[in-house]
């Protein structure tokens, strides 16, 4: 059979002020097209649906529907986990019309699917705590999936029943999937487990969370190994880390996906993917990426001449853009007028002055009887090494101005 694994959706998703979502429906359109191609049996997202727990209407219409349509007029499984930026209640509140589609939605940890059937379909044939198995008419065999929504470590051993202090979050995700497993995951079926969590081959890199993601790892106390995972198991798709990467530490791929676009620039030049899993039973999965092209890419860019940026930018009009400019002077308002008028995706600039050296010691004598501009221009020049442009000096006394008349 084949499986689409993807994660991290980040629906209604803004980079600083800019609006993602006309990008988000094209990515996620082009993943649709991909599930179609390449005619997968089920599709797994392994949390972050929304980048809120709040998300705005359009993100929820979009999740909805691409949802829909994934699962083929119901014909194809899609399983849908919250990820630590959704809410589990939210998540939860369609299962009843979205179970009728053929989604299932996974809020909490301890959420058990009651069984059910579709009429054309698939069916939810067993359920227990974290576990459902799915018949689907075409396959000869079963697909098991253990599954964990995001939650922290307290409420992971509250909502999974083992709460003695003693115990690690390692320790009670191996209890409880271990549990699942040995009962349920024999080798006459697919066993497939879903999980949004920050998880590493023991002794292995700690990889970064992404840059303005909210962290679940806090010290080393969230980190989950994934030697704790079940050796039934024939594959785990994870959701959190935005980066695709197999982290290994189990016999069988424990594979975070990617999310479909970059959203940070310390995510700028990553290749966002969606993975397609050919597995049956009693073998180890085995997966291919699919890369994804849509959406814009973002690009930390440096440089010295603003020519050389108005260049760039005009050459390069699809792109989201960091830029830092170097200069020996401060950026004045016509330069700036021009590289926004360049280009509609600058989200930051950032003015990098050189600092002219000054000789070691060197004390330069301040005159207090001067007036207010002189001593403005006297502290510049200390701070940056150079005397204020006219534009700054202006600002300084439309401030000054503007305070006299407050204390006035």
């Amino acid at each position: 059979m084949k499986i689409l694994h993807t994660a991290d959706w980040h629906l209604g998703k803004r980079l600083d002020f800019f609006s993602r979502i006309e990008e988000q429906k094209d990515v996620i359109r082009e993943i649709c097209e991909i599930a179609d191609a390449e005619e997968v049996d089920m599709v797994i997202v392994a949390g972050d649906l929304f980048d809120a727990f709040n998300p705005p209407v359009e993100a929820t219409e979009l999740l909805y529907q691409s949802l829909k349509r994934l699962t083929n007029n119901g014909r194809r499984p899609v399983i849908a986990i919250a990820g630590n930026h959704d809410s589990p209640d939210r998540i939860d509140s369609p299962d009843p019309l979205a179970r009728a589609c053929g989604i299932i939605f996974i809020g909490y940890p301890n959420a058990v699917i009651k069984p059910f059937q579709l009429d054309v379909s698939f069916e939810i044939s067993k359920s227990d705590t974290g576990f459902i198995e799915i018949k689907i008419p075409h396959l000869p065999f079963p697909i098991r999936i253990l599954s964990t929504p995001y939650a922290n470590e307290l409420r992971l051993k509250q909502y999974l029943g083992l709460g003695d202090k003693a115990e690690n979050l390692n320790e009670v995700l191996h209890q409880s999937w271990k549990k699942l497993a040995d009962e349920y995951c024999d080798s006459s079926g697919v066993n497939i487990l879903t999980a949004h969590l920050y998880m590493l081959k023991r002794g292995g890199e700690i990889l970064e969370e992404p840059e303005g993601e909210k962290p679940i790892k806090i010290g080393n106390a969230d980190i989950v190994y994934s030697d704790q995972i079940p050796h039934q198991i024939q594959y785990t798709a994870l959701g959190h880390l935005h980066r695709h990467q197999n982290i290994g530490g189990h016999p069988a791929p424990v594979v975070y996906s990617s999310s479909p676009l970059p959203y940070s620039f310390s995510e700028a030049g990553q290749e966002k993917k969606v993975v397609i899993v050919h597995v049956e039973p009693d073998t180890v999965a085995r997966y291919e990426t699919k890369s994804l092209t849509k959406g814009r890419q973002l690009y930390r860019k440096r440089f010295e001449r603003v020519d050389e940026a108005v260049e760039w930018l005009h050459a390069n009009p699809y792109t989201l853009v960091e830029l830092t400019l170097v200069s020996d002077t401060f950026i004045s308002s016509a330069d700036l007028k021009r590289i926004h008028e360049s280009h509609d995706g600058i989200i930051h600039i950032i003015p990098v002055v050189k600092q002219q050296e000054l000789t070691i010691n060197q004390k330069i004598p301040v005159n207090l009887e001067q007036d207010m501009d002189d001593l403005f221009r006297d502290y510049f020049k200390s701070k940056y090494g150079q005397d204020p442009n006219t534009e700054i000096l202006d600002l300084f006394k439309e401030v000054v101005t503007n305070t006299k008349e407050i204390e006035e």
